[in-house]
């Protein structure tokens, strides 16, 4: 799979086209989030970014991440449906759509904004140094998944 560059103003206003695409009653073809709590979900990927919302893991699961979830994070092979996904993400909770989505097409734009250079080399809350590329494939194969999930 090749990801679409985040970076890209056409690509985030593609995908905010497709996220505007979403209502309060969008239902998954697969798994069991709400459309609010989806939403919230992919969020916590920015969260790591731009917050200290989630605590950092220590050295000894970082260098397990890294090993183990790393490539199928930021690489190009596209997540499975129903796939694992880590704690941090998994939201029980009630959502507000409005401010969800919201809250996504801000990051959106402010990863766009920041661009490339800005995440050159950046380290990640668990994966450690990422490239440019990295961080682009992280990014894009997440949110493509679960609006594809929403079928959108």
């Amino acid at each position: 799979m090749m990801s679409k560059n985040i970076f890209d103003p056409e690509v985030v206003a593609e995908l905010t086209d497709r996220i505007n695409k979403l209502s309060p009653d969008s239902q998954p073809q697969w798994g069991k989030m709400s459309v609010s709590q989806m939403l919230a979900h992919v969020n916590v990927s920015y969260e790591l970014v731009f917050t200290d919302k989630h605590p950092k893991p220590n050295g000894f699961m970082k260098f397990i991440l890294k090993m183990m979830v790393k490539d199928a994070v930021v690489g190009p092979k596209p997540y499975k449906k129903n796939g694992p996904t880590a704690p941090a993400f998994i939201i029980k909770d009630k959502r507000d759509f409005e401010t969800e989505k919201k809250q996504l097409t801000d990051y959106l734009n402010k990863t766009q904004q920041l661009g490339e250079a800005h995440f050159d080399g950046k380290e990640s809350h668990s994966f450690g140094k990422l490239s440019i590329g990295e961080w682009n494939t992280m990014f894009y194969k997440h949110i493509d998944h679960h609006l594809t999930q929403f079928g959108v």
